[in-house]
């Protein structure tokens, strides 16, 4: 570049007024340095030194002129240099610029020169394919193939022409004929093995043909051939015939074990398999297993049960011969035909308890089992199944061992069986204490002397019918857990209560609307009713409580079922006061009877018949002694009870009519005959109950004698 061009290159400064700038920071200067000398120079001795001042402000300024004029100037040169240098680059892009357009022309035509090569390569492509099918050719049609299928290999003289034709069908399919590939015939003669269930033969086979595709999927670039589309098909169908033996291994372990050991031997030998093609693993191992565990499945549990009286105590009886059966054949004869690491008894164990475990709980999801159904299914689920019968059998080895998995039933189902059979067992007791209880109100309402032991007294089979159906309900329960035993038991003891209240409705109705309406009537029969159905119905009071109160001796034994060790104390609490209720009002039902009978008698009272003769209260003695006959057919101490209380009753009976009645006494004499006859009184009502007592022993001692 020469001296003109570079001084072209130089900024120009253009004319014109001074930078605002630069004028301002002039003046600021000025005023700055005026105030100086105006300090300095403030006194007037100060003027002398005005020389020394100047002459050193003006090397001070010719200082500052120097540094700045180097700054400017080192500054100008920086500028030159960098206009220098945007000159030089600028023409290097030039030249750039040129070179790519060049280099994009050639690039252009070598774009059209390659979309004329591409046949070219299409032809190289194809000329690869067809050396290396010209190198797998013959083993396509000939070699292992056809001594497979029992056929000849071609001769060497028609080797070349079927080559030729052989490349020309498979990249041509235009092509008018070529020889026959066995490779279709191979396939089709393993699908006949498969078909015959020779897996093994079949495997081996399926393997040839699988190496000789890897090996011709390389070399093609990965172009497959027409003829291997089967081989897809092929491989499955082999694998379901593996699954399909290896669901039916319990039967094929008893009658063809050689099939069982070859399907389990190809999904073993295709687990070590590996491919060089892009295909997904088979794993038939998984496959054969999974196939193992559904056969278990489908066999023993295909089928739920249907709902009705007794089909699941079938089943669940089934599955207690069947399993440890299963268990016992795949120990003997299904784990020989697998492999160690199968776990042959450990696999079918865990696979029939979860398959039952589910099963279980799809029955559970039913509409409510009835209570025979469910005690069968608790009773099955928590001792049979893992008992000696089944699971827990010495016979079976410790890899049958199901104890540390899932239990069949959670403490969820537990507690819904649980509820639902008390529910169930609720409503039935009830069902049947209603039907005991109307049969005794029919015994009740009979006009015939009622039933009597052998020591002549009244007897009933009520209470002993009422605690074996306690007994039996909860004896059952206690077969199952002790949970439901206690629950069986709360139960019993409720119905119980409600039994006794119910009784004692009945018994009321039964004696205030025909027992004391017929005593009204019938002098007779009113002795006979009223005491004979009173002392029958505290009989029967009595034996339930004999049965709940253990300190009444030989009755004690019954009552162990409603009264166990771990029964609470104070449980039979509201049973004792329902009894105890029921007691005081018989008592009161019977004295009424009493008290209607010797009303008329108390209504004389006091009179001056009474003061005068001792018959109004042998009448009454009379009355009450006869009354208390039919007493004797009830057992100690409900007789004893009876007696105290009606000695009770007409006592008070006899000073409430002496304390509501009026007698003016006339005189001393009338007060001491007064006097006399309230002592008589008491002296014939004392011999009256003693004599009853004293009867009531004797009757006793005399009937134990009899009897023994």
């Amino acid at each position: 570049m020469d001296s003109a061009a570079k001084d072209k290159m130089q900024p120009t400064i253009p004319p014109g007024p001074e930078w605002p700038e630069q004028e301002r920071a002039e003046q600021l200067a000025r005023g700055a340095a005026l105030k100086w000398a105006s300090g300095i120079f403030y006194r007037p001795e100060q003027l002398a030194r005005l020389g020394q001042y100047r002459s050193r402000e003006v090397q001070r300024t010719c200082s500052l002129e120097a540094r700045i004029k180097s700054v400017v100037q080192s500054y100008l040169e920086g500028v030159k240099t960098g206009v220098r240098q945007l000159a030089w680059a600028l023409e290097a892009m030039q030249g750039a610029r040129e070179a790519l357009s060049q280099a994009h022309g050639l690039l252009r035509g070598m774009a059209e020169a390659a979309q004329t090569l591409e046949p070219v390569r299409e032809q190289v492509v194809q000329h690869k394919q067809l050396w290396a099918l010209s190198q797998l050719l013959p083993r396509l049609r000939a070699g292992k193939f056809a001594a497979v299928l029992g056929l000849s290999p071609p001769t060497a003289s028609h080797q070349t022409p079927s080559l030729i034709e052989g490349l020309g069908h498979q990249l041509r399919p235009r092509a008018v004929s070529s020889p026959p590939c066995l490779v279709p015939a191979a396939v089709a003669h393993t699908q006949t093995l498969i078909d015959a269930q020779r897996l093994l033969e079949a495997y081996v086979s399926l393997r040839e043909l699988e190496q000789l595709q890897e090996e011709t999927w390389a070399p093609l670039g990965g172009l497959e051939l027409p003829v291997f589309e089967g081989l897809g098909p092929l491989a499955e169908a082999l694998g379901q015939a593996v699954e399909a033996a290896a669901g039916a291994a319990g039967r094929l372990a008893r009658e063809d074990p050689a099939l069982l050991v070859a399907a389990v031997r190809v999904a073993e030998v295709d687990a070590g398999r590996t491919t060089s093609l892009e295909q997904a693993p088979r794993d038939w191992r998984q496959r054969c297993l999974r196939a193992l565990q559904e056969g278990l499945e489908r066999i023993h549990f295909g089928t739920l049960p249907q709902p009705g009286p007794g089909a699941l105590a079938e089943w669940l009886e089934a599955l207690r011969v069947a399993l440890p059966a299963e268990l016992a054949t795949a120990e003997a004869l299904v784990a020989p035909c697998c492999p160690p690491h199968y776990k042959v008894v450990q696999l079918w164990a865990h696979t029939l308890h979860s398959s039952l475990r589910r099963c279980l709980q799809q029955l559970l999801e039913r509409p409510e089992l009835g209570a025979a159904d469910t005690f069968t299914l608790l009773q099955w689920a928590l001792h049979v199944y893992l008992g000696p019968e089944m699971m827990g059998s010495l016979e079976l080895g410790p890899e049958a061992d199901v104890s540390h998995l899932e239990p069949l039933l959670t403490l969820e189902n537990v507690e819904q069986l649980e509820a639902t059979f008390v529910a169930k067992v609720q409503a039935s007791v009830t069902q049947w204490l209603q039907k005991v209880l109307d049969g005794e109100a029919a015994e009740w309402g009979r006009e015939q002397e009622p039933d009597t032991d052998p020591s002549g007294f009244y007897h009933s089979p009520m209470p002993a019918i009422v605690l074996q159906i306690l007994e039996e309900n909860i004896r059952v329960a206690s077969m199952v857990s002790e949970s439901l035993q206690q629950r069986v038991h709360d139960m019993a003891l409720s119905e119980l209560s409600a039994f006794l209240r119910r009784a004692l409705g009945i018994l009321e109705m039964e004696l205030v609307y025909q027992g004391l309406g017929m005593c009204k009537s019938d002098h007779r029969y009113r002795s006979h009713f009223c005491g004979a159905q009173v002392a029958r119905q505290r009989r029967a009071t009595r034996a339930l409580a004999l049965v709940l109160k253990p300190t009444f001796g030989p009755s004690s034994s019954s009552l162990s079922v409603l009264q166990p060790d771990w029964v609470a104390p104070g449980a039979l609490a509201p049973v004792e006061a329902a009894l105890d209720e029921l007691q005081r009002r018989i008592c009161r039902l019977v004295l009424e009877a009493l008290l209607l009978e010797l009303q008329p008698l108390f209504a004389a009272l006091p009179s001056r018949q009474w003061l005068s003769s001792p018959e109004l209260l042998e009448g009454v003695c009379e009355r009450t002694a006869r009354f208390c006959q039919d007493f004797r057919h009830v057992r100690n101490p409900a007789v004893q009870l009876l007696l105290a209380e009606a000695e009770r009753t007409v006592v008070l009976q006899y000073l409430r009519a002496l304390m509501q009645g009026r007698l003016v006494c006339r005189g001393a004499d009338e007060r001491t005959q007064a006097a006399e006859r309230l002592r008589q009184d008491a002296a014939q009502l004392r011999e009256l109950f003693l004599g009853l007592v004293r009867t009531r022993w004797a009757r006793r001692w005399a009937g134990v004698s009899v009897v023994g």
